[in-house]
């Protein structure tokens, strides 16, 4: 496909040509990219009639990735031209798209018909088009609201990559102390536990808790949209890690806080994750803000394997020892629907998956 434009020709790049991926690298590189062909699926590269590189712009899922022009070409239709054509290609795919970009770049985004959903200075803004939205969300939000006597409304959110008894501890002090408590699963498939297991664990494991209303996160709560390092293996926090929790903070508290009335979130402390910390962090930083007060509560501790040591339950411990075959020492770890799944022959696949992993989810 061309673009019907006298003036420019595209082409689309082999990622697999080192030629190629070269020449994207040192294009972007002049203009304070740097490129990873490993995180993109497919890239594009402007020239004019003289054969000048004057834009590339690539994407990875529905996200638009690397979007840039020349200088010298800025005052030109090379970025609207760029933009349609990886918008127009998505759209046949997706309902919608995302993109990141510099907060200052956002207008120009803005200028093509993409709104701007939140920013987090100086690394991103992040802007959406398409035929769903955020209003979208926030009007399936707004199917799952109960009226409360008091208005004590609390959130939390969780992948239960497995559900733990951790997990059943926080969300049962949660309901313990809430008229009404909103429980976010993380609905992204980018974890070992798919996400249609994940809610049935849970919904089964608080069945007895009535004032708890599960929800599904979609793309705005801990998405790969909009959240990709929470999917990634990471050892320390990196500035990307930190502002990209930021965006997922600020999005749940400007979009999702107001629709639901909610006045507390609740956490587990972080001992194992750094991604998980940062966002706690980001949490802490922004949610206080708009009247949201975060109640860290201690991790649930068991004693579990020859030393019967107490040790924080967690569900990377239950990845492990499902790796490692020694889940019968995790016992303690495991709600009844997460323990009877796991021994049945339905979770077969899934614990294959983990113990061939490498990753933490």
């Amino acid at each position: 496909m061309t673009f019907e434009d006298t003036d420019f020709r595209q082409e689309t790049l082999d990622l697999a040509n080192p030629f190629d991926v070269k020449l994207v690298k040192g294009f972007l590189r002049e203009l304070g990219f740097e490129f990873e062909p490993g995180e993109v699926e497919c890239t594009m590269i402007v020239y004019n009639l003289k054969g000048e590189l004057v834009g590339t712009g690539s994407h990875q899922g529905r996200i638009l990735k690397y979007v840039a022009v020349s200088p010298k070409f800025r005052d030109t239709t090379a970025f609207a031209l760029i933009v349609t054509y990886m918008t127009e290609k998505l759209l046949k795919i997706y309902k919608h798209t995302f993109v990141f970009t510099r907060p200052e770049n956002s207008i120009r985004f803005c200028g093509l018909g993409f709104n701007e959903i939140a920013t987090s200075p100086p690394l991103f803004a992040l802007l959406e088009f398409g035929f769903e939205s955020i209003s979208t969300y926030q009007d399936y939000l707004k199917t799952l609201i109960r009226p409360t006597q008091t208005g004590v409304i609390a959130a939390i959110v969780v992948n239960c990559n497995p559900f733990t008894n951790g997990h059943k501890f926080l969300i049962e002090k949660a309901a313990s102390e809430n008229e009404l408590v909103y429980l976010f699963v993380v609905e992204e498939d980018l974890s070992a536990f798919p996400f249609d297991v994940r809610w049935e664990l849970i919904r089964k494991g608080i069945s007895h808790l009535e004032n708890v209303v599960m929800v599904r996160g979609g793309m705005y709560i801990v998405s790969g949209s909009i959240f990709p390092s929470y999917f990634l293996k990471n050892e320390t926090i990196s500035d990307v890690m930190q502002k990209q929790a930021e965006l997922d903070v600020q999005i749940f508290a400007d979009y999702v806080v107001p629709v639901l009335g909610i006045k507390g979130r609740y956490v587990g402390t972080e001992k194992y994750c750094a991604t998980t910390a940062a966002y706690n962090q980001a949490m802490k930083r922004i949610l206080p803000s708009v009247g949201v007060e975060i109640v860290e509560v201690m991790r649930k501790v068991a004693t579990t394997g020859t030393s019967k040591l107490p040790i924080f339950i967690s569900a990377s411990n239950i990845r492990r020892a499902i790796k490692n075959d020694s889940l019968d020492e995790m016992m303690e770890f495991l709600p009844d629907s997460t323990r009877e799944f796991l021994y049945s022959d339905e979770s077969l696949a899934i614990r294959q998956k983990i113990k061939s992993s490498v990753g933490r989810h």
